[in-house]
C-alpha cells in the first residue's frame, strides 16, 4: 500500500536541520498529534518514507492526517518544554494520555487564606495552598490528621462553620475537645495559628524531631513545676504524635526526598506508579494508566511521563528521581525540572535548589524500593486490565453498532446531544453535551440561554441548534484561536448529533440548520417513551435491541444532556429569586448585595440584623442600612399578611 502522507509532504529542503516540534493536522485543521525531535528534517522524513516500514500505530495516525507543520526553537530544553505545552493545549487523539487510576486524597492546608485550614481534598488545590500526599486510602489520612490536630490544633471547619462562629462569638466543639485553638473568636492571634500551621506543614514533612524533644521537654517541666494536667496533656500530645509517626513508612535511614517511579506496560497499555519519599519517610502514592496509541520506548514513556507529573507537582520536585531506566533526553529534562524547582522555590529561604538527578540503583535499599514499586505496577497493570477490557470492548462494539443501525459511514467518533429546559416558558436553556469515544467530554460541554423566554420547546430547539452551526461554519471558514493559540473547541464537528425528542424536535432542528453547511454530520431525534431512533425522511424509526450496547450509549448520552440542562435551568431560577428582593432596594446594586449575602449568609438573617450589624458591610453606609432594614422589614409584612 501507498503512504497516504507522501501527498502533504514537504520539500525535504524547506525542512529545517534544528531542534523543534512538528503537529500533523486532519482535514479540519484539529491537531491530532504532536511530537518532538533534535532535528525536524531527520524526524519528519521517517513519516514519509515505505508503508511497510511504518509502525501500525503510527498508520492510523498518517492516514487521519492531512498535513504537517512544524515550530523552530533554539535547543532540546525548548523543544522538550513546547512539546509538552502543545500536547496540555490540543489533547491530541494519537499522544499518550496518562489517566489517574483514581482519584486519591491529599492532607491541604490552605495557607493561601488569612487564617488557614487542613482538610482532605481530591483534585485540584489552589494556588498557595500545601498539600501533601497522594495518599492510597482516604481513612488513612483523616485518622493521620485526627492525631495531628491533637498537636496541631489548627483549624479544620468548613468556611460557613467559621464564619458563624467568628460572628457569635463563641468557638464550636472543635474547641471545647482541644482539636481547634479557634481562631476564629480570638483565642488565639492569627500569628500564633500560623505558626501552628508551619508546625504541622514542618511535621508532615518529616521534621519530627524538634515536636518530639519540645513536647518532651514541656511535659517534664510541667511535671516538675506540679502542673499535672499540663504535663498529660503534653503526653497525650506526645503520644498522638508518635502514632502519628508510625503511619509513615520508613524507607530509608537518611533524612533524603526523593520520587521513585516505576513502569509496567506491554505493546498497547502501560500502568505507572509513583512512591513519594520525604525525609526518609514514605508520604505519598499515585498511579496511572495509559493506552500507547503513538509507539515509544520505555525511555520515551518515562520522559513523557515526568513531564505530565511533575507539571501537577511543580511545587513538589525532588532533587532524586529513582527509575528503571534513564530517561529519553535526561540532560534536557533534568534541566527543564531544576528550571521549576528553581522558579517555584524563588525567594523560600533555607531551600537551595538542586540539580534533578535521574538514578537507575543497582543493589543496596533502593533497588529494593524500586522492585517494590514495580510490583505495584504490575499489580496495577493486570487490575486495570481486567476492569477496562470489558468497558473498552463495550464502547467498540456500541459505535460499531450506532454505524451499522444507522447507516453512517464511519463510526460516530464524536457524538452531540441536545436539551432544551425551562418551567412554564421562564428560564429557557439548552444544553450541548459532547461524547468521544464513547466517553464524555466535558470541556466541550455548552449552554445556551435563549434569546426570548417562551413555551416552545421546537422553537428553542431551532436557536440553539443554528447558533452552535453558525459558529461552526464561521469558524471552519476563518479559524479563531484561543487565547493560547490553539483552535477554540466549539470548532470541532460532530459525527453524529442526537436530539432529545421526536419527529417534531428533530424537524425543529434541521430547520435551523436548513442553510448551513451540515451535510458530512448525521442527525438523528431520539423520542423518550420508545427509545426510538428517527432519521431526516424516514418514515419509520430505527429501534435499536433493548440489550444492546449503542442503545445504552444513547441512554447514558441523552439522561447528561438532560440533567446538564436541568442543572442550569435550576441555577438561573436559583439566582433569579436570590437577588430579587434585595435588587428591589434603592442603592443595592450587586455589589453590595454580594457583601451583604456575605456577611449574613442569606436574606433571612439581613432581615433578623439590627442597623449597626449592616453598617459594618463594607459599602453600606447608615442611611443605606436603615434604608435596607426598613425595605427587608416592610416586605416581610406584606409576606405574612399574604401566608396569613
Amino acid at each position: 500500500m501507498r503512504n497516504p502522507a507522501t501527498s502533504f509532504r514537504p520539500d525535504p529542503g524547506s525542512v529545517p536541520d534544528a531542534p523543534g516540534c512538528y503537529q500533523f493536522k486532519d482535514q479540519h485543521g484539529r491537531v491530532i498529534y504532536v511530537g518532538k525531535a533534535k532535528s525536524l528534517r531527520s524526524r519528519l522524513a521517517n513519516y514519509f518514507q515505505a508503508w511497510s516500514g511504518i509502525a501500525a500505530r503510527t498508520r492510523a495516525m498518517l492516514e487521519a492526517a492531512r498535513s504537517v507543520e512544524w515550530i523552530v526553537v533554539d535547543s532540546e530544553v525548548e523543544a522538550l518544554h513546547l512539546e509538552y505545552t502543545l500536547i496540555q493545549r490540543h489533547r491530541p487523539r494519537y499522544n499518550v494520555r496518562y489517566r489517574d487510576d483514581k482519584s486519591y486524597p491529599y492532607l491541604v492546608l490552605s495557607t493561601s487564606q488569612e487564617i488557614p485550614r487542613a482538610r482532605v481534598q481530591r483534585g485540584a488545590v489552589a494556588k498557595g495552598d500545601r498539600r501533601f500526599g497522594p495518599y492510597a486510602h482516604a481513612y488513612a489520612i483523616r485518622d493521620t490528621l485526627d492525631l495531628l490536630l491533637r498537636v496541631f490544633p489548627v483549624r479544620s471547619c468548613s468556611q460557613g462553620v467559621f464564619d458563624r462562629a467568628r460572628r457569635s462569638g463563641s468557638p464550636c466543639l472543635l474547641f471545647h475537645i482541644d482539636r481547634c485553638a479557634a481562631p476564629c473568636t480570638g483565642e488565639v492571634s492569627p500569628e500564633e495559628h500560623r505558626e501552628l500551621v508551619d508546625g504541622l506543614a514542618n511535621f508532615l514533612d518529616g521534621e519530627t524531631g524538634p515536636v518530639l524533644r519540645q513536647l518532651e521537654a514541656e511535659m517534664a517541666e510541667a511535671s516538675t513545676q506540679l502542673q499535672f494536667e499540663v504535663a498529660a496533656r503534653r503526653r497525650d500530645q506526645l503520644s498522638a504524635a508518635r502514632r502519628a509517626m508510625e503511619k509513615q513508612q520508613v524507607v530509608s535511614e537518611r533524612p533524603e526526598d526523593l520520587d521513585v517511579v516505576a513502569i509496567h506496560e506491554d505493546e498497547l497499555e502501560a500502568s505507572v506508579q509513583a512512591f513519594f519519599v520525604r525525609r526518609g519517610r514514605l508520604v505519598g502514592r499515585k498511579g496511572w494508566t495509559v493506552d500507547k496509541v503513538e509507539d515509544l520506548t520505555t525511555s520515551e514513556l518515562l520522559t513523557s511521563f515526568l513531564l505530565q507529573l511533575y507539571a501537577e507537582r511543580d511545587d513538589d520536585i525532588p532533587p532524586t528521581i529513582l527509575v528503571p531506566v534513564e530517561p529519553d533526553d535526561a540532560e534536557a529534562l533534568s534541566i527543564l525540572l531544576a528550571d521549576q524547582r528553581r522558579a517555584t522555590r524563588a525567594g523560600q529561604r533555607g531551600r537551595p535548589t538542586q540539580r534533578v538527578r535521574f538514578q537507575v540503583p543497582q543493589r543496596g535499599d533502593k533497588l529494593t524500593f524500586l522492585r517494590t514499586v514495580e510490583d505495584n505496577a504490575r499489580e496495577a497493570f493486570q487490575r486495570t486490565r481486567l476492569q477496562r477490557a470489558s468497558d473498552f470492548d463495550s464502547r467498540t462494539r456500541a459505535l460499531k453498532e450506532l454505524q451499522e443501525a444507522l447507516d453512517l459511514d464511519e463510526a460516530p467518533l464524536r457524538i452531540e446531544c441536545y436539551d432544551i429546559s425551562h418551567l412554564g416558558g421562564t428560564e429557557v436553556v439548552g444544553s450541548m453535551v459532547v461524547v468521544e469515544d464513547g466517553l464524555p467530554k466535558k470541556s466541550d460541554y455548552r449552554r445556551f440561554k435563549l434569546s426570548v423566554d417562551t413555551n416552545d420547546d421546537f422553537a428553542a430547539m431551532r436557536e440553539v441548534l443554528r447558533r452552535r452551526f453558525s459558529r461552526l461554519a464561521e469558524e471552519r471558514a476563518a479559524p479563531v484561536l484561543d487565547d493560547d493559540g490553539a483552535p477554540r473547541r466549539f470548532a470541532y464537528p460532530p459525527n453524529l448529533v442526537v436530539i432529545d425528542g421526536g419527529v417534531g424536535q428533530l424537524n425543529a432542528a434541521l430547520e435551523g440548520v436548513a442553510d448551513l453547511p451540515t451535510d458530512d454530520i448525521a442527525f438523528v431525534g431520539m423520542a423518550k417513551r420508545f427509545e426510538e431512533l428517527w432519521r431526516p425522511g424516514q418514515r419509520r424509526p430505527v429501534v435499536l435491541p433493548r440489550g444492546s450496547e449503542a442503545l445504552f450509549l444513547l441512554q447514558r448520552v441523552r439522561d447528561e444532556a438532560h440533567r446538564f440542562a436541568i442543572t442550569y435551568q435550576r441555577s438561573r431560577r436559583k439566582a433569579a429569586l436570590t437577588g430579587t428582593v434585595l435588587d428591589e432596594i434603592p442603592g443595592v446594586g450587586p455589589h453590595r448585595r454580594q457583601a451583604l449575602l456575605k456577611r449574613f449568609g442569606s436574606v433571612a438573617a439581613i432581615r433578623r440584623a439590627a442597623v449597626e450589624q449592616i453598617e459594618g458591610v463594607p459599602g453600606i453606609s447608615s442611611t443605606l442600612a436603615e434604608t435596607v432594614v426598613d425595605h427587608l422589614k416592610d416586605g416581610g409584612d406584606e409576606r405574612a399578611e399574604e401566608d396569613g
